[in-house]
């Protein structure tokens, strides 16, 4: 909802004076944005505040979630959606908390970005999180307070990024990284999983899984996930029958997944299956379904507090000495090592 407009001073005192003592998150808003980057983070925030599946009272918000635009008036995604800020930049109360989205109209208008950059540098330092999604970065770069810091963007302008801001160290395919008080993320949903680990930071796993779930979202991803999961590159390269096989295995990790098996889903042999698959894709299907399962398992160990032998049966090794030796032959590292090295906190 919008506050009412009575006055720059009264929208700053309503903010300041909230009675929850929320977070204030500002979300940047300007013509040309990408709609998805200002709303999935606003969304993320928002029920996080009203926990669907609580009873939480409302004066007991979590976030107050404003969205800032050059002034107050309109203003025109890339969509073609039209979003009404909350305040102008200039009017903005304190935040805790700030998400520069991208959009075509940052990357390709730099009279937006150069005015976002600016009130980014002035006012930076008395915010406690400061963070882009996808393109957003175009903004955030000129400032200079992402030098000699580990960043990210979508892939796909990760090498612009690169070439144009030198002093960025540019990793093309995490999902989103932290680097101090900053964070940077990848394309479009990858805003979302940025949200939900903010919201982890501030008040534990609980909270940021229930609004996954509310949100229905696939699985909670952790910012050094590939911007392209293998199943994906698995559809991309497949063009027939084979290409809804891959998001059934990683659905299926725990249940039998041999050749037999394989083949009878892709309603071929398992001798012409073998042949078509290794065509395909250039490997065995019993060597792609432990990459997979590796992949989960090691997702799981840096996520959850599973013991070993618990996550070697959920992701569908016959032992935990099998899942052990094929980790270490796919990571060069001992699953608990793995774990004490890079779960989350």
């Amino acid at each position: 909802m919008r506050p009412r407009r009575n006055g720059t001073e009264h929208m700053t005192n309503q903010y300041k004076t909230s009675p929850a003592a929320s977070r204030t998150v500002g979300i940047l808003g300007y013509d040309g944005v990408q709609a998805l980057d200002v709303v999935g983070p606003a969304d993320a925030f928002s029920l996080a505040s009203s926990h669907p599946d609580s009873e939480r009272p409302a004066s007991a918000r979590a976030y107050e979630v404003l969205l800032l635009g050059p002034s107050r008036r309109a203003f025109k995604a890339a969509s073609g959606l039209s979003l009404c800020p909350h305040c102008a930049l200039e009017e903005a109360p304190p935040l805790d908390t700030v998400i520069v989205p991208g959009g075509k109209g940052l990357r390709l208008e730099p009279a937006n970005s150069a005015r976002i950059a600016e009130w980014l540098g002035a006012h930076a330092r008395d915010i406690r999180r400061v963070a882009s999604v996808c393109t957003g970065i175009y903004a955030l770069a000129p400032t200079g307070l992402l030098d000699g810091r580990r960043v990210t963007t979508h892939w796909r302008f990760a090498g612009e990024i690169a070439q144009r801001f030198p002093k960025l160290r540019v990793d093309p395919n995490a999902l989103f990284i932290k680097d101090g008080k900053f964070y940077t993320s990848a394309g479009v949903t990858a805003g979302i999983d940025l949200a939900l680990a903010l919201i982890e930071e501030d008040y534990g796993s609980e909270a940021a899984l229930t609004v996954a779930r509310y949100l229905v979202v696939y699985l909670k991803r952790a910012g050094g996930q590939e911007q392209y999961s293998e199943p994906l590159q698995f559809q991309m390269k497949s063009n027939d029958r084979l290409s809804e096989l891959a998001p059934w295995i990683a659905s299926h990790l725990r249940q039998n997944l041999s050749v037999e098996r394989l083949a009878e889903k892709a309603c071929l042999s398992p001798r012409h299956f073998t042949r078509r698959f290794k065509r395909s894709f250039g490997a065995a299907p019993g060597d792609f379904v432990e990459n997979m399962r590796l992949d989960e398992a090691r997702r799981r160990l840096s996520t959850s507090a599973v013991t070993v032998e618990g996550v070697a049966e959920s992701v569908g090794f016959a032992s935990a000495d099998s899942f052990r030796r094929a980790f270490e032959r796919r990571f060069g590292i001992a699953p608990s090592i793995y774990r004490g090295r890079f779960r989350a906190a």
